[in-house]
């Protein structure tokens, strides 16, 4: 039952891309009848599924590496963009309805310019947008914050991927930002790497650079952990794991693992706890009773969690009130 489910929903999905496109097509042969034009077309279209349903059907062997990113992106691209080609052109359609007349250029050219315009976006995103790095500052108020800590600045980045890296400049511009900050402590939230621990191995020296008065810490996140490759056997991923833990210690990050530390300061203390990865659909091992054992109800506790699906079916749900996520 639940294979032919699958199936009428593949079914549906596949009728509906090719309608998309049709209209897509419909559209752009305003400019030429020419065949070549449709033949072009449809190659495309077909290279960008075949290459999807490739990807898709080889995850298990090839991971999640360059040419899963690659085929997943092209399928979003284009589908986006002729998502806004046809939401162009039909309401050029919808206004001829009303005042009759062939299709107008003008609405087939304009839908075209939004087309590669969002082409152009998605590329700069891919190829450049990781690098552009931002500051946001927000300042918190708590009633039951220690006094001693009135002021304690906090600095975290997460989702580094450090896979996707290719440009040193921009990796070393990203971590003087973080120096530029001088906080008091550093945090670091989960997905060092996309899918192996190697792929942090050539950053190590720039992201050791980051230090703070009240210490580095780090967590998990999904990507972590190895899910989305083929491994030979477990001890290899787990070896993969063990590895990446060691790389968090030559970062000079202290990894939280369902555990927490006491920063002391001026007599009075605060909690930092940490879980292991915790999603609803991405793996639930964090163990957040185990991460705040021994702690007191009445600490001031920061929390650090990968996925804010946990803050929401767990945090917030917990006997001992966790501050700040």
């Amino acid at each position: 039952m639940k294979r032919r489910i699958s199936l009428l929903f593949i079914a549906i999905v596949a009728i509906l891309f090719f309608l998309l496109n049709r209209y897509v097509l419909s559209g752009l042969q305003i400019y030429t009848p020419n065949p070549l034009l449709s033949l072009t077309f449809w190659l495309v279209v077909s290279l960008i599924v075949l290459s999807l349903i490739f990807a898709i059907n080889r995850i298990n062997t090839l991971g999640m590496g360059n040419f899963f990113k690659i085929a997943t992106h092209a399928f979003l691209i284009w589908l986006t963009a002729s998502l806004i080609f046809t939401i162009v052109l039909a309401l050029g359609d919808g206004y001829r309805l009303f005042t009759g007349g062939p299709r107008s250029l003008y609405w087939v050219e304009f839908a075209t310019a939004l087309f590669f315009a969002t082409v152009l976006l998605f590329v700069y995103g891919m190829i450049r947008g990781k690098y552009a790095y931002r500051v946001i500052k927000h300042t918190l108020f708590f009633d039951d914050l220690p006094e001693a800590f009135d002021g304690f600045t906090i600095t975290q980045i997460s989702d580094v991927h450090s896979g996707s890296f290719n440009n040193p400049k921009a990796v070393q511009r990203g971590i003087d930002m973080v120096k530029q900050q001088q906080s008091d402590l550093f945090v670091f939230t989960g997905d060092l790497v996309n899918n192996k621990a190697e792929e942090i191995k050539p950053w190590i020296s720039y992201f050791n650079q980051i230090k703070a008065p009240f210490g580095q810490f780090s967590i998990l996140g999904n990507h972590d952990y190895g899910d989305y490759v083929k491994w030979p056997n477990d001890s290899a991923k787990r070896a993969n794991l063990d590895l990446l833990k060691t790389y968090h210690k030559e970062l000079g990050f202290k990894l939280l693992l369902d555990e927490h530390i006491t920063l002391h300061k001026d007599g009075q203390n605060i909690i930092l706890a940490g879980v292991e990865n915790w999603g609803i659909g991405f793996g639930e091992r964090g163990d957040l009773k185990k991460a705040l054992n021994g702690t007191n109800p009445t600490d001031f506790k920061v929390l650090l969690s990968h996925d804010p699906t946990h803050w929401e079916a767990e945090v917030v749900k917990s006997p001992s009130k966790v501050h700040l996520t």
